[in-house]
C-alpha cells in the first residue's frame, strides 16, 4: 500500500493528503519522500471546562484539550526552486482551506493587520510579529498551509490552536525553540496586541498543555500549569447552538472593561488586592456598585469558589455527581450575573442538568452564543444526545450538532504524525 502513496511535490495538495493518511507508519513513508526541511505542527482545540472569564480576573480555570485541532505545514524559501515556485527571499504565504480557503501574501518586512476574507491570518501574523520582536522568528519566506478537524462557531479555541500551530512551525523553520510556557505567552500577547482580544491564558495555556485523560489546571495570576485526572467513567460532550459569536466585536470586550472597573474601585478601598479574585464576597458588598458591576464581582468570586472545590473533588476523588453540580451552578452564575448567555444555551443547558446520565452542563467559552458542555456519566449514549437535539429543534425550530472529545495530549510537532480523522463523523453524528 505504500508504495501507491503519491510524491508530495506540491505543499499545496498536502492539506488534502493529510486527510486521506489513515495510519502512522503510511504518514512518515510519505513524509521520507518529501524534504526533510519541511515541518509540522498540531495544535489542540480546548474546552473550557471551568472559570468562566476567570483568567482574566486572576483566578484558577480548568480546560480540556481536545482530540481535534489545526494542522500546519511549513515551507521553507529554500524550497520554492525545487518546486518550481518564484519567491521573493523576504515574502511569505498563509493558506488555509479553513479559513475561507484563501491565500495571503505577506513580506517579512511589513507585518499589517489584516481584515475581511484574510482577517483569519491575524491569529498567524500576530505571532510572527512576536517572534521578530524576540529575534525567533524566520531570516527568510517561507509558506504556512493549515488544514483542520475542528468544529467551527462551537467555542473550542481555534484561534489559540492556530497560534500554537504557527508558532510552533515557525521556530522549527528559524531552527529555535521555546519551552511550553514562554509559548503560551508569546501566543496570548499575539492576541492581545496585534489581533485586540483581552484574552487570558486559559485557551493557549489549555491548547499547549493538555495530557491524556486529564483535565489542565491553570493558575493565571503565577502562570502555572498541572494536570488532573478525570474519572474514567465519564465523558464530555458539546452541543453547538449553531449561533456564531466574533469574540473581538462581541460583548466579551464590555465584560472585560466591566470587571477591571470593579476591580479599580475595589482597590480604592482594599488597595492590597491584585486581581477581582483576590476579594471576597463580604469585601465586594461593602463596596458602592452599580447593579451590572456588581453582578460581575459576584460571578467572579463564586466561580472561584467552584473552581477549587471541583479541583479539591477531584484530588479526593469524590463522587462525580457532587462535582457535577458545580457545572450547572456556573451555568446558572453565567447567564444570571456575568450575563453572558442566551435563550439557546439556557434551554440546552437546563435541559441537560434534568437528564440523569449528565452530571453537570454549562455554556463554555466566551458566551453570547456558541456551545454547552455535558459532562455526563458513561451510560449517556448517542440516542441521549439526539433526544436532547430533537427537543432543541422543537423549542427554536433548528437542528443542531453535537459532539463528543476526549481529554488529549497538547499542542507540538510531533503529534501530526498521527493523521486527523478522515471525518468529523468519527467524533459525532
Amino acid at each position: 500500500m505504500l508504495k501507491n502513496l503519491p510524491l508530495l511535490k506540491d505543499p499545496w495538495a498536502t492539506t488534502g493528503f493529510f486527510l486521506r493518511l489513515m495510519t502512522k507508519a503510511e504518514y512518515l513513508e510519505a513524509f521520507k519522500k518529501t524534504s526533510q526541511n519541511w515541518c509540522f505542527s498540531f495544535a489542540p482545540g480546548r474546552i473550557e471546562f471551568l472559570g468562566n472569564h476567570l483568567d482574566y480576573n486572576g483566578g484558577t480555570v480548568l480546560g480540556m484539550a481536545v482530540n481535534a485541532g489545526i494542522y500546519c505545514l511549513g515551507v521553507p524559501h529554500s524550497e520554492n526552486h525545487h518546486l518550481g515556485i518564484s519567491q521573493d527571499q523576504n515574502q511569505f504565504s498563509l493558506f488555509s482551506e479553513s479559513f475561507e480557503d484563501s491565500e495571503f501574501v505577506g513580506n517579512l518586512d511589513k507585518i499589517e493587520k489584516q481584515s475581511g476574507k484574510y482577517g483569519w491570518t491575524n491569529y498567524c501574523l500576530g505571532v510572527l510579529q512576536q517572534l521578530q520582536n524576540r529575534e525567533l522568528s524566520p531570516k527568510e519566506g517561507f509558506r504556512l498551509i493549515f488544514t483542520s478537524n475542528l468544529p467551527t462557531s462551537v467555542g473550542l479555541s481555534s484561534s489559540a490552536a492556530l497560534e500554537l500551530a504557527t508558532c510552533l512551525t515557525l521556530l522549527q523553520l528559524a531552527e529555535k525553540n521555546l519551552e511550553k510556557k514562554e509559548l503560551v505567552t508569546l501566543c496570548r500577547e499575539a492576541e492581545n496586541h496585534f489581533v485586540g482580544l483581552p484574552c487570558g491564558i486559559l485557551d493557549q495555556g489549555t491548547s499547549a498543555f493538555g495530557k491524556q485523560d486529564q483535565l489542565v489546571y491553570i493558575e493565571c495570576k503565577k502562570e502555572e500549569f498541572s494536570n488532573l485526572a478525570l474519572p474514567s467513567d465519564t465523558r464530555v460532550w458539546i452541543f453547538n447552538t449553531g449561533i456564531k459569536h466574533d469574540l473581538v466585536d462581541s460583548l466579551y470586550s464590555t465584560r472585560h472593561e466591566e470587571c477591571m472597573e470593579v476591580l479599580q474601585r475595589g482597590q480604592k478601598v482594599y488597595p492590597a488586592k491584585e486581581y477581582l479574585t483576590d476579594f471576597t464576597l463580604e469585601e465586594l458588598n461593602s463596596l458602592t456598585l452599580p447593579e451590572n458591576l456588581k453582578k460581575r464581582g459576584i460571578h467572579v468570586i463564586e466561580e472561584q469558589t467552584r473552581v477549587s472545590l471541583f479541583r479539591e473533588g477531584l484530588i479526593k476523588k469524590l463522587n462525580p455527581e457532587k462535582l457535577g453540580k458545580l457545572l450547572a451552578d456556573s451555568h446558572v452564575s453565567s447567564s444570571m450575573h456575568f450575563e453572558n448567555s442566551c435563550p439557546e444555551l439556557d434551554f440546552l443547558s437546563e435541559m441537560l442538568n434534568r437528564h440523569p446520565n449528565v452530571l453537570g452542563a454549562r455554556l463554555t467559552g466566551g458566551g453570547f452564543g456558541g456551545a454547552v458542555m455535558a459532562w455526563t456519566q458513561s451510560k449517556f449514549l448517542q440516542d441521549d444526545a439526539e433526544s436532547i437535539v430533537q427537543a432543541y429543534a422543537g423549542k427554536f425550530n433548528q437542528t443542531i450538532d453535537w459532539h463528543q472529545f476526549e481529554p488529549s495530549d497538547g499542542a507540538g510537532k510531533e503529534n501530526l504524525l498521527d493523521a486527523p480523522p478522515t471525518r468529523l463523523s468519527e467524533m459525532h453524528r
